[in-house]
Formats: C-alpha cells, sequence, structure tokens
C-alpha cells in the first residue's frame, strides 16, 4: 500500500472516529473532493512525482486538526501529519515541506510557489463548481452549529459575492483558464440572488422569516441525503477494488497454480492453494453482499395511507399502489410540509441503516481479505521451508 492509500485511509477513520457531525463542509467529502482536483491540475501541469506526492499529503490532512480546533485547525493539521509520517519513518526535511503547504492553505496566505498554488487552488476549487450552492449552505450550516456566525439569506450572498469577486482568484494556469468561467458563472448566479432579495424586503417579516426556516432545512436534508449517497458511492467503490483484485487472484491461481499441484513434487502447496482461493472466494463473496441492493418492501392497507403511516417516497412502499391512489396520496403529501419531513426523515433513517450494513459488510471483506493473503503468504513460506 503506497504513503498516500495509507494516509487516506488514516483520515477517513480519524474523521470517522473523532469529527462532530455538525461539520458538514470540512469533512472527509471536502478533503477527497481537494485531493482529486490537485491530482486534476497536476496532470495538467508539470510537476515532479515527489512533488505531487507532497501536495497530495498535504491535502489529505490540511483540515484533520478541525477534530481539535477550528480556529487553529491548520496548526493542528501540522502536528496530526508529523505524527502520522513520523510513524512512517519520514524525514524531517519531507515532513516540513507538506507542513508548509498545510499551513499555506490559510485563507490570507500568499502562495510563494507554484506547489502552494496548486494547494490553495484545490482548496478553493469548489468556486468553480457546478453544486456550489449546495456546497456554500453547507458551509453556512457548519457555521450556525459551531456558532461561528448566523447569516440571514442577504448576508450570506453579500459575503460570498466579496469573497469570489474581491478577495479570491486562483493562481495555476490550468486554474485559470478552466475555473475561472465557472467561477463567474457563479459570481453571476448570487448576483441574481442578491437582486431577488431586494424584491423579497417587501413582503412581511414574519414570511421571510419562515421562509428562511424553510430553506434551511430543506438545505439540511439536501446536504446529509448527499453525503448519504456519496458514502454510498465510496463503499462501492471499495468493494468494486476487492472484486477485480480477488477475481484476478483466482484466475491466476486456477489458470497456473492448480494444474501443478496433481504433481506429487508439488504436494506441499495444496494447502496453502486452498487458503488463498478460499480467502479469495469469502472476500469476493462478502464484497457482493456489500454492494447488494437491500429493499424491503412492506404491506399495508388504504387507511395506513390516510393515517399517514406509509412512506410514499419510497418505491418499495408504493410500488403496489394503483397509480389514481398513489397520485391523490402524494397530492395531500405536497400540501402538507410536516408530512413532507416526516417522510424524508423516515427516508433518510432506513438509508442510513442500508449504509451501516453496508459498511459493517465491507470492514468484514476488508479483514478477511488482509488475513487470508497474510496467512497464505505464511503458509507459502512454511511449506518451502518444510521441504
Amino acid at each position: 500500500m503506497s504513503i498516500l492509500d495509507k494516509a487516506k485511509n488514516y483520515v477517513e477513520i480519524l474523521f470517522k472516529d473523532k469529527l462532530s457531525s455538525v461539520y458538514f463542509y470540512h469533512n472527509f467529502i471536502h478533503t477527497a473532493y481537494t485531493v482529486n482536483k490537485a491530482e486534476e491540475i497536476m496532470s495538467n501541469t508539470p510537476v515532479s512525482e515527489e512533488d505531487q506526492e507532497k501536495v497530495l499529503m498535504a491535502l489529505w490532512f490540511h483540515d484533520t486538526g478541525y477534530i481539535e480546533c477550528a480556529k487553529t485547525h491548520e496548526e493542528s493539521s501540522v502536528e496530526i501529519m508529523k505524527g502520522f509520517l513520523h510513524q512512517e519513518n519520514y524525514p524531517e526535511s519531507y515532513i516540513a515541506d507538506i507542513a508548509q503547504l498545510i499551513l499555506a492553505t490559510k485563507i490570507n496566505h500568499e502562495p510563494q510557489n507554484m506547489l502552494e498554488k496548486i494547494v490553495k487552488d484545490a482548496d478553493f476549487s469548489h468556486f468553480a463548481g457546478h453544486d456550489y450552492n449546495d456546497i456554500s449552505e453547507a458551509l453556512r450550516k457548519e457555521w450556525e452549529l459551531t456558532n461561528v456566525r448566523c447569516f440571514s439569506n442577504d448576508e450570506w450572498n453579500t459575503v460570498n459575492l466579496d469573497m469570489l469577486k474581491n478577495k479570491h482568484s486562483y493562481y495555476t494556469e490550468y486554474a485559470r483558464e478552466n475555473w475561472e468561467p465557472l467561477k463567474k458563472k457563479n459570481i453571476k448566479k448570487i448576483e441574481k440572488k442578491l437582486n431577488k432579495e431586494e424584491e423579497k424586503k417587501e413582503s412581511a417579516e414574519g414570511k421571510k422569516e419562515k421562509e428562511k426556516s424553510d430553506r434551511s432545512v430543506d438545505t439540511l436534508f439536501r446536504v446529509t441525503l448527499n453525503n448519504h449517497t456519496r458514502l454510498s458511492d465510496i463503499a462501492d467503490s471499495k468493494a468494486n477494488i476487492l472484486l477485480s483484485v480477488n477475481a484476478i487472484i483466482i484466475s491466476v491461481c486456477l489458470s497456473v497454480l492448480v494444474p501443478k499441484l496433481d504433481a506429487p513434487k508439488n504436494s506441499h502447496l495444496i494447502l496453502p492453494s486452498f487458503i488463498l482461493l478460499l480467502s479469495s472466494v469469502l472476500t469476493i463473496i462478502f464484497a457482493i453482499l456489500s454492494t447488494k441492493p437491500n429493499v424491503t418492501k412492506t404491506t399495508f392497507t388504504a387507511q395506513d395511507i390516510v393515517n399517514r403511516k406509509v412512506n410514499l417516497l419510497f418505491f418499495g412502499n408504493f410500488h403496489q399502489m394503483l397509480f389514481d391512489d398513489y397520485q391523490h396520496a402524494m397530492k395531500d403529501l405536497i400540501k402538507d410540509r410536516d408530512y413532507i419531513y416526516d417522510s424524508m426523515v423516515k427516508d433518510l433513517y432506513y438509508l442510513g441503516k442500508v449504509l451501516d450494513r453496508k459498511y459493517k459488510l465491507l470492514s468484514i471483506t476488508y479483514k478477511i481479505f488482509m488475513a487470508g493473503i497474510i496467512i497464505s503468504v505464511l503458509s507459502f513460506g512454511v511449506a518451502f521451508l518444510s521441504l
């Protein structure tokens, strides 16, 4: 496993175990996003492999300090990074370079070299994202829940517009050419929002407060559902990797190793080969189970629909309804916002149950794979030494 893969796994586990759930923006999803964007820049920018590793290492750790203190998270991130790389026996000069790159992510820092420019651009790449509004709202909600500051819609749009227009610029040539035009589109969207907010000021104050509350709740559901979906995609991706690797192992064993076991001189390899094949088969079985759809289908009565005990947003429920009945029930749902929220809460809850099952199976899969590889290698070693 490469050092970057180790760093990724370390940070993922660190955030899962120690990061507060109120961090809707500064979390593992944002970290992985910045790493991907840095890779995008460096694939179009001449950077040595060693420097690429330093940039990616810095971005994996640049927000880990949020588990301790948001205000000075860069310094805390440096200390966490140092502890990780010291365990991996990396030289101090290498660690110092990465520490400088992490500190370069401070919002007011002016980059001094190409690597710092790449880190800065990757960290602010969401300014040019198609889902910038959702990401921005996630940060806004995070600041509200962590008592940084609560913003009205008008205040938030003004702060964002000032940031994008006056306080931020991309530094690398690739970002200026490819991301700056997209950022300008987001600026125009914010300007349109501000114009709409000016028009809304004419409406009653009570109505504005209700809309603000509703929008916050909608954003909460949207961001949470998006996070659930991304976590599910990550789990499926990991399972697919294990499926591919173990399918290759089995193919090689069946085509190369197994045909030679009928020879008496190779009888000592039968048990190690069996252990290797068994671990690969078990890994594939559990990887398939973790990606296998788990859809529960519930039976209910017409009275349950009237009493609003049925989640009309889940196909496992409404698939057995007649269209006219479903259409009538959905019209009742749309008219009642509390009914909508209740249905969305049920959806999120059961999606979370599915994710829990998926990640538990995936954890078992990795343990089987790791144990199988270790035992197989040891068995082969013992077999050869016993000759």
